[in-house]
């Protein structure tokens, strides 16, 4: 699940990606990666095509009865205000740490702002890039192995990559985390009843000029490229939905949100977003 494309633009795809291919130079250079030739490189720079293994065999919402017709996590307190990403492609970051501030409000009570900025200095070891890009699952084993998350306010972002920084006691921890079974939107509803989920989802330019109502697009296709943050679900006189958190600021949306066609004739969903879900235990 690497998203680095996760950024919102105003200019042409081809600036985009050249954008995207410097900054990538840029985080090889400052940690002196290199590769054997140019076919590791851009197999390495590539966005992954399909899932990975899921890394938990067990699935524990799998035979869950009696699932709530609608759900909005805002309204149970568990979704904190929205965020902006600026243009660091950190919206990995950004959908690991709302699904973590959901599971640790459901848990203790407690809803906790928490740093996306400690997870793109901190988890180069695990495998991501800062804001050249990053995986959810990798986010959360890190959370684990530092034994916590440090809140917003000691470690607050910057959309820049620093150096990795222990600013104080962790705020928020988790014990392990679980994939949804790919192209499940049965497994992914089942999963947003019980807590917030990480969804990865391919956008193009109707996604990034959305403004309110239903999104149906059937142009976004399946090379996913942007994570947010599946917070909900519903239905409405113009049909089923999922309900998105995403990090692009409230100008954005409804409100920073949007909501997504749910339940069409394809077990990938609509953009893909029951492709790679997954989901922190706290």
């Amino acid at each position: 699940m690497l998203f680095r494309a996760c950024t919102y633009h105003a200019m042409s795809r081809t600036l985009r990606e050249t954008l995207i291919a410097d900054k990538h130079e840029q985080w090889m250079a400052k940690y002196d990666r290199s590769y054997a030739d140019e076919a590791e490189k851009q197999q390495r720079y590539k966005i992954p095509e399909q899932p990975k293994p899921s890394k938990t065999p067990s699935f524990k919402y799998e035979n869950l009865t009696d699932i709530p017709t609608g759900m909005d996590w805002r309204t149970k307190g568990a979704v904190t205000e929205i965020k902006y990403q600026g243009s660091c492609g950190s919206c990995w970051s950004f959908s690991a740490v709302a699904a973590v501030e959901g599971a640790v409000k459901i848990k203790t009570g407690n809803l906790i702002p928490l740093s996306e900025q400690q997870l793109i200095d901190c988890t180069t070891n695990n495998g991501n890039h800062g804001c050249g890009g990053g995986y959810m699952d990798q986010a959360f084993d890190y959370i684990i192995q530092n034994q916590g998350i440090s809140s917003e306010t000691d470690y607050p972002y910057e959309g820049l990559e620093g150096t990795c920084e222990m600013r104080s006691s962790p705020a928020a921890k988790i014990t392990r985390y679980e994939d949804v079974p790919a192209n499940s939107e049965k497994d992914l509803l089942n999963a947003v009843s019980i807590q917030p989920v990480s969804v990865v989802i391919a956008v193009g330019d109707a996604f990034k000029n959305y403004r309110q109502g239903i999104f149906t697009s059937e142009y976004c296709g399946t090379n996913l490229n942007h994570a947010v943050t599946a917070i909900g679900y519903g239905t409405s006189k113009d049909g089923k939905f999922w309900l998105i958190k995403n990090s692009w600021g409230k100008d954005w949306g409804e409100g920073g949100y949007m909501k997504m066609q749910r339940d069409i004739d394809a077990p990938e969903g609509i953009c893909g977003i029951a492709m790679r879900a997954s989901y922190p235990i706290a």
